[in-house]
């Protein structure tokens, strides 16, 4: 999934929201579908089922979440240019939500060859945070770079990227039905202000 394609989809979502949603509602990104019956658009696009494992060597999964809303992003501990900004964007969700039971952070590393579990424990304590609330987890490569895809982000290795992995600096906001509902570029943070305000509204709807 390209950045094209992610911007092309939620353009999509964007216009049918625009359509049949009132102004402060967010849209669902992702495939739609037209309901036969009723001639509702629906969303078809969901995270699917996955399995993790975490900085503390706790299984991560969909069910991990259920019920509840999150931030997934995608990084990996030895990047050389944007993840440390990504990081200290999302630094500002875990300080803002510390709190909130009802929200949580996810964070892939796309070079589980290097990202031991001993590793993003210790990035996760350098950053001054824990688990449950923000996650850094590790697993099969393959799976990793698939389950990027189904976010409508980038990640794949790529000798002549910086570090060697091709990656996408967006935070993605996920509901309690595994739905997209917005993203963001992790290193501007005027963008994170405006994404903030988002999760805002997601979790006064419920998640």
């Amino acid at each position: 999934m390209t950045f094209r394609s992610f911007t092309a989809l939620a353009g999509m979502a964007l216009m049918i929201w625009a359509c049949n949603s009132g102004p402060e509602a967010l849209p669902v990104l992702g495939q739609h579908d037209i309901d036969p019956d009723t001639g509702d658009t629906i969303s078809i696009h969901q995270i699917p089922d996955f399995s993790f494992v975490n900085q503390d060597s706790q299984t991560v999964s969909n069910g991990t979440y259920a019920g509840k809303a999150y931030v997934a992003d995608f990084f990996f501990v030895s990047c050389p240019t944007i993840c440390p900004k990504v990081a200290q964007q999302m630094l500002r969700l875990y300080k803002k939500y510390e709190d909130n039971d009802q929200f949580f952070l996810l964070s892939h590393t796309i070079d589980p060859k290097h990202d031991t579990i001993p590793r993003l424990k210790k990035y996760a304590e350098g950053l001054g945070v824990m688990a449950p609330k923000w996650d850094f987890v590790t697993g099969d490569k393959k799976a990793i770079y698939d389950i990027a895809a189904d976010y409508m982000s980038i990640a794949s290795e790529d000798p002549d990227a910086p570090g060697g992995f091709n990656h996408s600096g967006y935070l993605i906001l996920v509901d309690k039905n595994r739905h997209i509902r917005s993203f963001c570029n992790g290193t501007q943070p005027e963008d994170v202000d405006r994404f903030m305000k988002d999760i805002d509204w997601l979790l006064a709807h419920g998640g």
